[in-house]
């Protein structure tokens, strides 16, 4: 899971694994497989940054 803030400031905790699209329109949109869409601060390569980083410390467990 990676925490970001919606545009209101409130954090949400999305599952990395089921993001498919993040699309920058100047917001940011985190499309999710599911087709929830979600409208956040962080830019899109913050978004990926908290992914890599996300599964980099679940290798570090295995």
């Amino acid at each position: 899971m990676i925490e970001v803030n919606r545009l209101n400031g409130e954090k949400i905790y999305l599952n990395s694994d089921l993001i498919e699209l993040i699309e920058e329109t100047p917001n940011t949109i985190i499309r999710m497989t599911n087709g929830n869409k979600y409208i956040v601060k962080e830019k899109g390569e913050e978004v990926i940054q908290k992914m890599i980083n996300f599964r980099n410390n679940i290798k570090k467990f295995m």
